[in-house]
């Protein structure tokens, strides 16, 4: 699966998730949000989630802390 994470309007990374099918330039041209802050791709290896790569036509790669934004934004708000 791919992702990129942007900037939202609030100043926020908002990440989002998107089949590998669809190429983060064709994603990036959906989504309003002016700044691209990371991009690659996100999977699980034995039980564990990794992100890694980049995406040539987005300029942006993947970073450390992209895991931890992502898993945020997907736990069930309290």
């Amino acid at each position: 699966m791919k992702y990129i994470i942007f900037e939202d309007f609030a100043g926020h990374p908002a990440p989002i998730l998107f089949p590998s099918r669809i190429s983060h330039g064709e994603m990036r041209e959906l989504v309003p949000y002016s700044s691209v802050l990371s991009a690659g791709y996100v999977e699980a290896v034995d039980g564990a989630f990794r992100v890694h790569g980049h995406s040539v036509s987005l300029g942006a790669k993947s970073r450390p802390q992209d895991l931890e934004i992502i898993v945020r934004h997907l736990a069930p708000e309290a």
